[in-house]
């Protein structure tokens, strides 16, 4: 029953912080950014949200600095749309899942277009093999 509050609570935030995010922060630092996931403890006391950034490395820490700055505004937004007896803590972290999965969509596409190049030189050897038996 526990795990199933935690889950509410957590899609709850993550809605939540995506309409501020991008509707009420004024920062110019902060850029396109998406909040993939948030994951909440147990005890509701810290809330790990992960972001999606669009751009550069340089760009990705500039809005995660724009963000970290606005976090004591974030959570006291949080806690009156929420009711909530404690808000959560806000922890950000830049979510790398989306880049490691287009890394290893480009690597199996590599692998895809260098297995046909192999099967037409291996077609090629075992014709001349087989006309020297006869």
């Amino acid at each position: 029953m526990a795990k199933i509050r935690v889950g509410r609570v957590a899609e709850e935030i993550k809605k939540e912080l995506s309409q501020m995010i991008q509707s009420e922060l004024k920062d110019p630092r902060i850029g396109f950014v998406t909040v993939t996931d948030v994951e909440v403890t147990g005890d509701l006391s810290q809330a790990n949200v992960y972001l999606s950034i669009f751009g550069d490395d340089e760009q990705k820490q500039k809005s995660l600095t724009g963000i970290a700055k606005a976090t004591g505004f974030l959570r006291s937004e949080i806690g009156k749309r929420i009711r909530l007896r404690h808000t959560p803590e806000l922890l950000f972290h830049i979510d790398q899942s989306i880049e490691y999965g287009s890394k290893i969509e480009s690597l199996l596409g590599q692998i895809k277009t260098e297995e046909p190049a192999k099967d037409n030189e291996s077609t090629k050897g075992n014709k001349g093999d087989g006309d020297a038996d006869v």
